[in-house]
C-alpha cells in the first residue's frame, strides 16, 4: 500500500492524475474513474490519490464544483477483487485497520472539501463505488443504474466508510437497513423515489446534466456555497436551537462578502448578479 508516485499539486487544472482522469472547465472539475474494462474498480493507489485530490481542492479557488463519474458506462464496481480483497485476507489486524482507516479517509476528504460534489451514476455502482456516490452532495442517475452496498456479500458488516452514518440520513433508517443487511441492488427508480438520486436521465445525458448542474452551482456565490456544505454537515450533530444560532453566525459572515453586495446592486439594477467568489 505505497503512496502514489505523483502527489496532487495545485492548480488542479495543471495536475495529471495517475489513477483517474481530470478535466477542469469553467470552475467545474470532472473526475472520471477510468478502468472501464473492469467497471472502474478502486485500488490502494486510487483510494489514496482520490483522497489527496479532494484534500487539495480546498487549496484551489479556481475549482468551484466537482463532478464524479465513471468511464465506459459504469460508475464503479468498488474495491478491486484481485488488487485489494485478495491481499486483505493475508493481512494482520494492524494492516487491516490501516486499510479501513485509509478508505474512510476518502469519505472524510470528500465531506471536508469545500466544493459541492455531484455524482453522475451510470451502470454498476457497487461497494466502495456506492460509498463514493453516497458521500457526494448530489447524485444524478442514468436509467438502468444500479447501486449496491455489497459488504455483507463478502462476509463483512454494512458499516463501512460511513455507510451507517450517512446512508440513513439520505434514504431513511429502514431503507438503509434493508440495503446494508441484504447487499441487494437498488434500482435507479428506487433511488430516485427514496431520495438517493435527484433525478433519472438517459445514459447519454447523465454526465452532461451533472456538469450543467455543477456549472449552475459554480456560477453562484462560492463562499455561500461552501458555508452551505459546511452547515449541512455540522448540523447533523446539533439541536435545532444550536443549528439556528450557527446559521445566524454563518449567514452574517456571508453578508460580509463582496458577492452579497454584488447581488444587491444587481437586484437594484434589475440584472442578473455575476458572482466572483469573494
Amino acid at each position: 500500500m505505497s503512496r502514489p508516485a505523483n502527489p496532487v499539486t495545485v492548480p488542479l487544472a495543471d495536475y495529471s492524475p495517475e489513477h483517474f482522469l481530470l478535466a477542469v472547465v469553467d470552475g467545474v472539475a470532472t473526475v472520471t474513474l477510468n478502468r472501464p474494462e473492469r467497471k472502474n474498480p478502486l485500488t490502494f493507489e486510487s483510494y489514496r490519490e482520490l483522497t489527496d485530490f479532494f484534500r487539495a481542492c480546498g487549496f484551489d479557488d479556481a475549482v468551484k464544483v466537482i463532478v464524479v463519474t465513471g468511464a465506459g458506462g459504469n460508475f464503479s464496481s468498488g474495491g478491486d477483487v484481485f488488487e485489494i480483497i485478495g491481499p486483505l485476507v493475508k493481512m494482520d489486524t494492524k494492516g487491516l485497520t490501516a486499510f479501513t482507516r485509509m478508505t474512510g479517509d476518502l469519505v472524510k476528504a470528500m465531506r471536508a472539501c469545500p466544493q459541492p460534489i455531484v455524482a453522475a451514476v451510470e451502470g454498476i455502482c457497487a461497494g466502495a463505488g456506492a460509498i463514493v456516490a453516497m458521500a457526494s452532495d448530489m447524485r444524478l442517475a442514468a436509467s438502468g443504474a444500479k447501486v449496491a452496498f455489497l459488504f455483507n456479500k463478502v462476509g463483512l458488516a454494512g458499516c463501512d466508510m460511513g455507510a451507517c452514518a450517512i446512508l440513513p440520513r439520505i434514504i431513511g433508517q429502514s431503507r438503509a437497513s434493508e440495503l446494508l443487511y441484504t447487499g441487494r441492488f437498488m434500482t435507479a427508480e428506487e433511488g430516485e423515489r427514496w431520495g438517493f438520486f435527484s433525478r433519472i436521465v438517459t445514459p447519454e445525458q447523465v454526465l452532461p446534466q451533472a456538469q450543467l448542474l455543477a456549472k449552475q452551482i459554480a456560477e453562484g456565490p462560492t463562499f455561500g456555497n461552501t458555508m452551505t456544505k459546511r452547515m449541512l454537515a455540522m448540523e447533523w450533530a446539533m439541536s435545532v436551537e444550536e443549528a439556528i444560532e450557527a446559521e445566524a453566525i454563518a449567514q452574517a459572515l456571508c453578508m460580509t462578502t463582496a458577492d452579497f453586495g454584488r447581488a444587491f446592486e444587481a437586484f437594484a439594477n434589475k440584472v442578473k448578479p455575476v458572482f466572483r467568489g469573494d
